[in-house]
């Protein structure tokens, strides 16, 4: 099991009761496929650049460990979530 840090941006056009199954849904992935540590939505916030033509997105900052092949699956549904408009995800250090 490695250690990951994710950031993605959620589409701020979406409101709370739209948002809300998104977030989870990625939550109960990491879950299921690791540990999760934790998870902390820092709201909305404007974007340093355009990102389909949206300025502004809702951000969240999610800390688990799980195996090395699941980066690449939690990347391909970030890819195919058309609420989800950029992510980054990153391999922790020991």
């Amino acid at each position: 099991m490695n250690k990951y840090e994710t950031i993605f941006i959620v589409d701020s056009e979406l409101n709370e009761e739209a948002r809300a199954p998104v977030i989870e849904r990625f939550k109960n992935m990491i879950e299921s496929n690791g540990q999760l540590e934790s998870i902390d939505e820092w709201g909305t916030r404007r974007l340093a650049y355009p990102i389909n033509d949206k300025l502004e997105g809702f951000y969240v900052y999610v800390n688990y460990s799980a195996p090395a092949d699941f980066p690449s699956e939690l990347e391909r549904v970030f890819k195919i979530t058309d609420s989800i408009l950029k992510f980054l995800i990153i391999r922790k250090e020991d």
